[in-house]
């Protein structure tokens, strides 16, 4: 079986038999067969008592080793020759399609649409889960396309109409450079205004005062000296164009250029890329701050514990009337201008009209200030008890209501008096002014409609069954709140009452009416808001520990402040509370606000203080000049989302219209901004 090798003299002659003798690998082949067969069970391992059968081969000794020395080590096996080296299988080319394939391929074209889908429903329904699966890990990839760059811009526009977070446009538009050249044309963006009621800035909303503020400049232009008028001052200076060569030189001469102007850019606030991107930025960014964030700045208005009376908030000025006579005048970041020292005893009232200031209290009197220079114009005279009520209807024409129960009509150029409104049997508590009609509450539970222009009382409102104390007129509809704990709706043009609000367990002294919403605050401590359309109450807010001494709202949010000495800011939507804006005082006298301001009358430690807080973003003019879509301050994270989110969601978008056959130009209707 085995071949017998001849001896050799060394380990050498011994390798190099071997190289040469021929290996039988039949042989060894057939007599491994044969072995196998011939023992059944395995062999025993062995051991040094074992002896070796004999069927396997002996190991060949050298003679001129002696005896007893070791064994030499085995002989490694011989290196292959190139005829022996073993195959590479990564070379081996790949087989050829077998025939039936081919055929099967050259078959399949030939087939019509029907006849393939048929095909292919009998092939998929062979399938088990394993293949499915595979099948659509090799298909989903080849049927997702990108819309945009197949559909034109008008239906990219169309489809994102149908995204409303402007989270998904800023994550998009970080896509692609196709998807960022979609999301950054402003039609996209004017869309997404239009969903979020972001308006669109206009020539007055961009900071200028195109209310009838304006218009009562003229009054007093002759009495004011030129470096004082309001108009050159103000108007003219943010107005007047200045070159490019003109500004760059005039900044690198004398940096107080800036400084003496600081407070018209302010007021102003100049937009240099005036885009429906770059407005809902700022809007958005505004937003955001009153939820999170805004800067604060306090004000200690005197070292005496003076209550608050009156709080007004324009474009130019923020005014403060207290029960010591006196009052401040403050520009819009909460600094000091100047002091009006006329009356005698506390002021109760005060309506401001651009830079005019009527104001009346305890004196009897009705003043009428320009705010420009803190000079009293006129002293009217007339009412014999305390002013506690003022409106003006326009520039000219300013209406008080008195203890004395009487209604005065005065004409502000002039400083006379048109008219007396006479018919309460008790004190003139508040009024409201809309048009040529004025509508005012007394203390004898009832309210009067008035004609301005003839002095004549065309309705009277009787229910309550105490003084009123509030009261709201937007020329459709009236409300009053009372001492009763209930508010009525009343129709101006028949008088007749409409609901009654019930809810409240105490003095109902704030109300505020805004489309088909009304708000009211009682001495409860409780905010109610209520739809106009069904006389329903949409939400209640246990907004304080004590009476709600101030109320305000707008499309967005309601801001309350009472007796327990804080403020509150709601979601006029949800009802739902967003934060408290200033640290607890001991008392919250007033609060009013605007879009991007607030202010806060309270009283800390005996003092009263006025904190300012300002919600408009930082460094707007820099930011705007940025090409790059950035959300900064609370939503710093905003653009580390996954951008895959939103581009699935447009991708979902596009496929749902298309799917169900949705006239892309019908689709959409865009949402129509509730309110003024």
């Amino acid at each position: 079986m085995y071949s017998v090798q001849p001896l050799v003299d060394s380990d050498e002659e011994l390798f190099t038999a071997a190289r040469a003798q021929p290996t039988p690998v039949s042989v060894r082949h057939t007599s491994r067969r044969k072995d196998s067969i011939r023992h059944s069970h395995p062999r025993p391992p062995l051991t040094p008592n074992t002896g070796v059968p004999s069927s396997m081969p002996q190991s060949i000794t050298n003679p001129l080793l002696p005896t007893a020395a070791p064994a030499s080590p085995p002989t490694p096996a011989p290196s292959p020759t190139p005829h022996q080296r073993p195959a590479h299988w990564t070379h081996i080319p790949e087989p050829v399609e077998e025939s039936v394939l081919q055929d099967a391929r050259l078959m399949f074209s030939r087939l019509s649409i029907v006849e393939k889908e048929a095909w292919l429903t009998n092939i998929v329904d062979s399938c088990d889960n394993h293949l499915l699966s595979y099948l659509h890990q090799l298909v989903s990839p080849r049927l997702k396309k990108d819309p945009f760059q197949t559909l034109p811009n008008e239906l990219c526009f169309r489809v994102l109409e149908f995204v409303d977070d402007p989270r998904t446009f800023v994550r998009a538009s970080r896509v692609s450079r196709r998807w960022r050249e979609i999301l950054s044309d402003d039609q996209a963006w004017k869309n997404l205004c239009e969903k979020h009621a972001y308006r669109r800035m206009s020539s007055d909303s961009n900071g200028s005062s195109t209310s009838p503020f304006s218009t009562a400049n003229h009054i007093f232009l002759d009495q004011l000296p030129p470096s004082t008028s309001p108009i050159q001052s103000t108007e003219a200076s943010s107005f007047r164009p200045m070159s490019s060569h003109n500004l760059s030189g005039s900044m690198s001469k004398d940096t107080s250029f800036l400084k003496s102007t600081e407070h018209v850019r302010i007021l102003k606030r100049p937009r240099p890329k005036s885009t429906h991107r770059s407005h809902f930025k700022h809007k958005y960014l505004v937003e955001s701050a009153w939820r999170k964030g805004g800067q604060m700045t306090a004000r200690h208005i005197t070292p005496d514990p003076g209550v608050v009376t009156s709080l007004h908030l324009t474009k130019k000025y923020i005014v403060v009337a207290l029960d010591n006579a006196k009052i401040h005048v403050f520009n819009i970041k909460g600094d000091h201008q100047r002091t009006l020292a006329g009356h005698v005893m506390g002021v109760w009232a005060m309506v401001p009209w651009g830079d005019i200031l009527v104001s009346g209290g305890c004196d009897r009197d009705v003043r009428v200030w320009n705010m420009a220079t803190g000079m009293s114009v006129h002293t009217l005279r007339g009412h014999t008890s305390t002013v506690r009520c003022l409106k003006m209807s326009d520039s000219s024409t300013a209406i008080s209501g008195s203890r004395d129960t009487t209604l005065r009509v005065w004409d502000i150029p002039s400083g006379t008096c048109r008219g007396i409104l006479m018919g309460h049997q008790a004190s003139v508590r508040c009024l409201e002014i809309h048009g040529d009609l004025v509508v005012s509450g007394s203390y004898d539970t009832t309210a009067k409609i008035w004609s301005i222009s003839s002095g004549q009382c065309l309705r009277t409102l009787q229910g309550h069954f105490s003084q009123i104390y509030a009261i709201a007129f937007d020329g459709v509809r009236i409300a009053t709140g009372s001492l009763d704990t209930s508010v009525r709706i009343w129709n101006p043009v028949d008088g007749s009452c409409q609901a009654i609000l019930q809810g409240h367990t105490s003095l109902v002294g704030q109300l505020q009416m805004r489309g088909t919403t009304l708000v009211t605050g009682g001495s409860d401590g409780s905010v109610r808001v209520w739809s106009l359309k069904s006389y329903s109450p949409i939400h209640r807010l246990a907004a304080h520990d004590n009476s709600v001494t101030s109320l305000q709202f707008d499309d967005t949010r309601i801001v309350s402040g009472g007796s327990d000495g804080r403020v509150k800011i709601w979601d006029v939507k949800t009802g739902g509370l967003i934060r408290e804006l200033s640290q607890p005082a001991e008392a919250v006298w007033r609060v009013a606000f605007e879009e991007e301001r607030s202010v806060v009358l309270a009283s800390r430690q005996g003092r009263t203080v006025m904190e300012v807080w300002d919600f408009a973003p930082p460094g707007e003019e820099e930011e705007t000049k940025s090409e790059h879509i950035e959300f900064r301050g609370s939503n710093e994270g905003l653009l580390d989302h996954v951008m895959m989110d939103a581009q699935n969601e447009v991708l979902d978008i596009a496929v749902e219209i298309a799917g169900d056959n949705v006239n892309m130009v019908d689709a959409y209707a865009a949402g129509k901004a509730a309110g003024e």
